[in-house]
């Protein structure tokens, strides 16, 4: 097959890696707060340095950078600037209530694009967002719907 075929089935998902400041905050933020669990990590002088987290058919992997070191060398900016992960779902306000009850601060849910979304923001600054389709009139707010 030459590099201009189209060719299905090869690639199966993208997994992002998040460079995190402190894996123990990011831990409690991800698995106790947002409910992800962890299916694989690296561990060094008995702390996670990297892992694997999943929700649902989501993954995305965290990896603790170093202050100082050849291999991981500290970034150059802030975390998370400029970084958003939408997670597509059945049902954005579920979630909005669930994270909402392990105290995770989640923007009101409100119709944008034919969606439900909700948007958090980790402890690093990454912008996470939760949306379902919905046919509710756009810019609608979830507290102009429950009366």
């Amino acid at each position: 097959m030459h590099p201009g075929s189209r060719r299905t089935g090869n690639v199966t998902e993208v997994v992002p890696l998040l460079g995190v400041s402190s894996m123990e905050r990011s831990l409690r933020y991800y698995v106790d707060g947002l409910g992800f669990t962890m299916k694989n990590k690296w561990v060094v002088d008995g702390s996670v340095r990297w892992c694997w987290l999943a929700l649902g058919g989501a993954a995305l992997m965290l990896q603790e950078l170093a202050k100082q070191g050849p291999h991981s060398p500290a970034p150059h900016g802030k975390l998370g600037e400029g970084v958003s992960l939408w997670f597509q779902c059945e049902d954005a306000i579920a979630i909005y209530h669930e994270v909402a009850s392990r105290g995770i601060e989640a923007s009101e849910p409100q119709v944008g694009n034919a969606m439900w979304e909700t948007s958090l923001s980790d402890p690093d600054g990454y912008r996470i967002h939760f949306g379902s389709p919905t046919n509710t009139a756009e810019e609608t707010k979830l507290s102009e719907v429950k009366g």
